[in-house]
């Protein structure tokens, strides 16, 4: 089954970008530096940041459902990101080197399915929760810290 993992648009957060601390901080978003990788993963150009370069780590909205699940977390978006658009079937390094909890939803956004894997694993698990005939679409979480890291749909 061929499937698509979306990142976050940029242009939320691009009005975001070179704000000062005090600025950030009216918004209830802090800036990181980066010290290792991996470590500090880009919901925007999923990859990790290289030490050095600044993040900003802020609250998303990641699931805008009216339904129980309705959900936000702490992301970070690398400074500057570009957006990426991965190739149909294609898992970006970010997602495979982590412990990934995905989470099946239908159209009204319910969770019909939910698993924890080794993002080495990846494929085979979003091929599984596809064969549910009622889930229309994943998200993916890092397991541990819990937040979102992508969308995954049917291609």
């Amino acid at each position: 089954m061929s499937f698509r993992i979306t990142a976050l648009p940029v242009e939320p957060f691009a009005p975001l970008f070179g704000l000062s601390e005090a600025e950030l901080a009216k918004q209830g978003v802090v800036r990181h530096t980066a010290d290792k990788t991996p470590g500090f993963p880009c919901r925007v150009s999923l990859r990790d940041a290289e030490p050095g370069e600044t993040l900003l780590l802020l609250n998303f909205e990641h699931l805008p459902v009216d339904s129980p699940y309705r959900s936000s977390h702490a992301i970070y978006v690398i400074e500057n990101a570009r957006q990426v658009h991965p190739k149909v079937n294609d898992v970006p390094e970010v997602l495979r080197r982590r412990l990934l909890s995905i989470r099946g939803f239908d159209a009204s956004g319910m969770m019909k399915g939910a698993d924890v894997i080794d993002g080495k694993a990846l494929e085979s698990a979003i091929e599984a929760m596809f064969t549910h005939p009622d889930i229309q679409y994943l998200h993916i979480h890092n397991a541990k810290p819990g937040c979102y890291a992508a969308r995954v749909l049917r291609a």
